[in-house]
């Protein structure tokens, strides 16, 4: 079956693109539609992730390649409840009122790795504001029962935890083979992407601390494409991500999750994806999944099995 919704775009240039909220109704363009597997591959994964009642970013920030990777017995693991502490305009998770951690969630994460024979688990998480820790210590003893349950190598994908080293560390000290922490997009556009909250320069030093904590860890981040940016203003961040030492980047198109969220402006034809891909590789980054489709975490396996230095 293939997909095709209307939402809003242009399409104008990197250095034309209108700012955000003023661009037109359109349907997709042809590179966006895509046909979704066919048969029932990946009821199984659904069916795991209802009995040990856990939560994706699949489902929650509404990926379109949730059909693809669950028919691949593959999901992106989202701890520390479904409710978001921070607006950003992009993002469909849930806002408002967080809940209890679930101290058993660790333990339930391992056992979807085991039931679904990962060899490499993905575990992201809404943003706790509102603890302490911004939920480092859940990470922490994710990872841990991750690979003490099943041996897979572990990714981390981040919130930011508000400029708290001492979070930041706990999370290193687990030692994930890869830390990953989105910029989103350029520095311009984070107060209407990310909201106040947010700030790049402090993307920039988390992924420079993890680096200089534990050169060991592949640091890794992604940028969504379509939001505004420039050329320019792009390209400035992708060098910016690599003198913090950042080893792997995503690339991907930015789809309007509903009418209550930020408009696309721009719908980046795969070409250029494809020559953002070998200038990114050209400045020193080690991996690089660009393409309209990607996201942070598609295909996260193919690049964490790169172990050089």
């Amino acid at each position: 079956m293939l997909v095709d919704l209307p939402v809003i775009s242009s399409d104008e240039p990197f250095s034309t693109a209108r700012p955000l909220g003023d661009a037109p109704v359109r349907r997709l363009p042809p590179w966006l539609r895509r046909q979704l597997p066919t048969g029932n591959s990946d009821h199984f994964t659904a069916r795991v992730i209802e009995d040990l009642r856990l939560e994706t970013v699949c489902e929650s920030a509404k990926c379109p390649n949730r059909m693809e990777c669950w028919s691949h017995k593959t999901a992106t693991f989202m701890i520390l409840g479904e409710v978001c502490t921070r607006p950003c305009g992009f993002c469909s998770v849930k806002k408002g009122k967080t809940e209890p951690l679930e101290a058993d969630e660790p333990d339930r994460v391992a056992e979807a790795a085991a039931r679904l024979g990962l060899s490499h688990i993905v575990i992201t998480s809404v943003t706790r504001d509102d603890l302490a820790d911004g939920g480092a210590d859940h990470f922490h003893r994710s990872v841990l029962a991750v690979r003490e349950r099943t041996g897979a190598t572990v990714e981390v994908l981040t919130p930011d935890f508000l400029h708290n080293y001492a979070a930041l560390d706990r999370v290193i000290a687990a030692a994930p083979e890869v830390f990953n922490h989105n910029a989103e997009t350029v520095p311009r556009l984070y107060p209407t992407v990310r909201g106040r909250k947010s700030d790049y320069r402090w993307t920039l030093e988390l992924l420079r601390h993890v680096k200089a904590s534990d050169p060991a860890i592949k640091t890794k981040s992604g940028l969504m494409l379509g939001l505004g940016e420039s050329r320019e203003e792009l390209l400035d961040t992708l060098c910016d991500l690599r003198d913090v030492g950042c080893d792997y980047l995503t690339l991907g198109q930015y789809l309007q999750p509903s009418l209550d969220h930020l408009p696309v402006v721009r719908y980046v034809p795969p070409e250029e994806f494809d020559e953002l891909a070998a200038l990114s590789r050209a400045i020193g980054f080690k991996k690089v999944a660009s393409g309209p489709f990607v996201r942070s975490s598609y295909h996260a396996r193919d690049m964490a099995e790169d172990r050089s230095p």
